[in-house]
């Protein structure tokens, strides 16, 4: 014990002081550590500041410090009046917002314009709050019901027939267009060296135009002309339909044994599409009809947007799925229509679509000119999507479908219910940023006289009573805000799903 205690050390002299430790937390520990930790960033961090000190305060300055907010005309929103250098000339933007809005839509029923944007909110925001119930019935109404509504009451006009005259009229144009095709081939006949076998083949293509003309017989005259020649003809059609479709739905849903409750959702569908025409009067002619071409603004922008992402998206994964499909003819086509899409420029497509598409149809039938445009963006969006889509696909490890044919599943049940949601949480980055890069593309539709809101405003610019120096820069202003907030909106949602869906990946 003596010796331990001997040889024990005991320090007698304190130690010198220690510098204090570097604050890392904080404002100043973040501009000590992420800002100024190394000459290199503190030369980048001096120039970002530099950059936003000369973007950010003159964009300031002119929008809120140095810009007019009264004014009648274009006499507010001079120097020599203001007595200062003016900036942007906000009741330029007061004047002309019902323009950049809703176009050259009639002052009378831009109620219609409103109604449409509120039920739009209605249905969306709880489709996007993952918390809220009923998503089945509200993505139902949201993609199916409200599009018809929609129309209804930006177009305007009623409804002559129903499911029944719809049908019946398709089966016409159908048969019209084979036998036209048909006769033309007959017309080549008599001119092509080939004769005879074009007159064979003209003449085949005849008949079964004339076969399918008395197939569809019973159809057109004796339920379609009959119904038609009788009074309440739409009610009539209608619940012939109703019938109909309903007891598709029974015998589909399990027949007697499991089928009252499609029965009984069909029924109920139908008549709330029924309160629906009636409400509308769809019946008695509906509201005054509105054509397209007076429509402009914002309407056009979030039509042409809302329209391209909720029908690209079906187009892609579709397109994406016949990609890899062990068919050959569907593998063929799937990606000849890919590679011909995303090969043409989307002025191309518009361009075709608005003007060279009518020379193509049957002459007795018309497309209006926006649904034109709208079809072009969907099948041109919808290509790039299904690259997108085929990528999440390829993200898949073939684990998961092997797994899922060891449990039994069909091919169809594999895709939907486990190869598809993964594929589509994979790809929700590049999805959303094509649905970005759509909203702003629907500027381009100004090159077959649609007036968007890019459009709306370069319209605007020709009134001479709000001709300023910065009349053009404010409106650009405005409308570079506006796109900012939905473009901002869509890619901060998008992080919000992101985050949710990969919470097993989380940290």
């Amino acid at each position: 014990m003596s010796d331990i205690a001997s040889s024990s050390f005991v320090r007698r002299d304190l130690l010198t002081e220690r510098p204090a430790p570097v604050k890392t937390t904080g404002f100043v520990g973040l501009m000590r550590t992420r800002l100024f930790n190394s000459p290199t960033n503190i030369l980048l961090t001096i120039v970002g500041a530099l950059l936003l000190w000369f973007t950010i305060v003159p964009s300031v300055r002119f929008l809120m410090v140095d810009a007019v907010w009264s004014g009648k005309d274009r006499t507010a929103c001079l120097a020599e009046n203001a007595g200062f250098a003016v900036g942007a000339c906000w009741p330029y933007i007061q004047a002309k917002l019902p323009q950049l809005i809703y176009g050259f839509y009639p002052e009378a029923e831009r109620w219609r314009v409103n109604l449409t944007f509120i039920l739009a909110v209605a249905l969306l925001v709880p489709l996007l709050v993952p918390r809220l119930p009923a998503k089945g019935l509200n993505a139902s109404l949201f993609f199916f019901a409200f599009p018809v509504v929609a129309f209804f009451l930006l177009h305007g006009g009623g409804i002559k027939g129903f499911g029944l005259s719809w049908t019946a009229g398709l089966l016409e144009l159908f048969d019209d267009s084979i036998i036209g095709a048909g006769q033309a081939v007959l017309g080549l006949s008599k001119t092509s060296a080939a004769a005879p076998l074009l007159w064979l083949v003209g003449n085949f293509i005849v008949l079964v135009g004339t076969a399918i003309s008395w197939l569809i017989l019973p159809l057109t005259w004796l339920l379609r002309d009959q119904i038609q020649g009788a009074g309440q003809s739409i009610w009539a059609d209608f619940a012939v339909t109703t019938a109909v479709v309903s007891l598709i739905a029974f015998g589909l849903g399990g027949g007697l044994r499991t089928g009252w409750r499609a029965l009984a959702s069909s029924i109920v569908a139908f008549g709330a599409i029924a309160i629906v025409i009636k409400l509308m009067g769809l019946d008695r002619g509906g509201l005054p009809v509105v054509t397209t071409n007076l429509w402009g603004g914002l309407l056009v922008t979030l039509v042409v947007s809302v329209t391209g992402i909720v029908t690209s998206l079906p187009i892609g994964i579709a397109l994406a799925l016949g990609r890899r499909s062990t068919i050959p003819l569907i593998r063929i086509f799937s990606i000849a229509f890919i590679e011909f899409w995303r090969g043409v420029p989307l002025i191309t497509v518009l361009f075709f679509a608005t003007y060279m598409l009518p020379l193509f149809l049957p002459g007795n039938f018309t497309v209006d000119g926006l649904v034109r445009a709208l079809i072009g963006i969907a099948l041109f969006t919808g290509a790039y999507q299904a690259e997108n889509v085929r990528g999440g696909l390829a993200a898949i490890p073939r684990g998961q479908g092997e797994a899922a044919a060891a449990l039994g599943l069909s091919w169809w049940k594999t895709t939907s219910l486990i190869v598809l949601p993964q594929a589509l949480r994979h790809v929700i980055p590049n999805l959303v940023n094509s649905f970005i890069s759509l909203f702003k593309d629907t500027s381009l539709v100004s090159i077959v006289a649609l007036f968007d809101l890019l459009g709306s405003l370069r319209a605007s610019f020709s009134d001479p009573k709000w001709s300023t120096p910065s009349t053009a820069f404010t409106g650009f202003a405005f409308a570079g805000i506006i796109y900012f907030i939905f473009c901002f909106g869509m890619s901060r949602y998008s992080l919000f799903v992101e985050h949710r869906l990969n919470a097993h990946r989380r940290n």
